[in-house]
């Protein structure tokens, strides 16, 4: 090597450095955001065909996840989808008008009372049990604050008595109610129903539910199991007690008009 003469001669060493980070930021970017599409993806139109327009980056090819708890494996992305028929009907040909309902949307489970089709399975804790259980068979729960429900009648948001609360059913890693189970009396179809703790407003003497008249109690999604509610049968009971809230009375869906103006 001479004296006097630099290795890299009027190269801007700081310039390399700047852009090799920017190039390595970008694919970074591009690798992690490729990795996030597995879930998703791909993209369908508010018809449930699949779009053509999948973004500037296209999907990741399928990649199988082993599942915990021997629950088998997992492959995402995939084309395969759960087509189901949906009493629905576009209100305009443009693309991105909204749907109407065409039958009972609480029973069809479309609009805000719609579900998404999950796995037909229990959430599970870690340890492998079921995350929901109902507290008569959680001998090492019991309410400790507020007031314990059970035994109170719940009353319809037409102001019907429908049932009387038996059970709470409970989230065991996150020591919270989940839902109520009511017992119906014979004229509002009989049975057990689960009702969204959210949903339900406790009082000295009684439960109210304002979502849901008295003659929709029988129509609540019931569930397979006595003692286990699984995610599909969480996702149609809350969408059906949430859809209530709009589709319940036809006065509902009317303008709400401000009389103080």
């Amino acid at each position: 090597m001479m004296v006097g003469v630099e290795a890299f001669g009027d190269f801007d060493l700081a310039s390399l450095a700047i852009w090799s980070f920017w190039i390595f930021l970008a694919i970074l970017i591009y690798i992690v955001q490729r990795s996030n599409m597995h879930e998703g993806y791909p993209l369908e139109t508010d018809g449930g065909d699949i779009s053509p327009n999948q973004g500037p980056i296209a999907p990741p090819a399928p990649k199988t996840y082993i599942l915990p708890n021997g629950r088998g494996t997992v492959t995402v992305p995939t084309l395969e989808r759960e087509k189901r028929e949906v009493a629905l009907k576009r209100s305009s040909l443009a693309e991105g008008s909204p749907f109407v309902p065409t039958g009972d949307p609480m029973a069809d489970g479309v609009g805000p009372a719609s579900w998404a089709p999950r796995k037909d399975e229990p959430e599970l804790t870690g340890r492998g049990e079921p995350k929901i259980r109902p507290l008569s068979v959680m001998t090492e729960f019991k309410v400790s604050a507020g007031r314990d429900p059970r035994g109170l009648t719940v009353q319809a948001g037409d102001g019907a008595a429908v049932g009387n609360i038996v059970d709470l059913w409970v989230d065991e890693p996150e020591c919270l109610v989940r839902y109520l189970e009511v017992e119906l009396f014979a004229d509002f179809g009989g049975g057990r129903r689960l009702i969204p703790m959210p949903l339900a407003v406790i009082k000295p003497d009684r439960v109210t539910v304002r979502s849901i008249y008295g003659k929709q109690f029988a129509g609540v999604p019931t569930t397979k199991a006595a003692d286990v509610v699984t995610k599909l049968e969480e996702d149609k009971i809350s969408g059906y007690f949430a859809g209530g809230v709009l589709y319940a009375d036809p006065q509902r869906q009317m303008p709400i008009f401000d009389t103080h103006n």
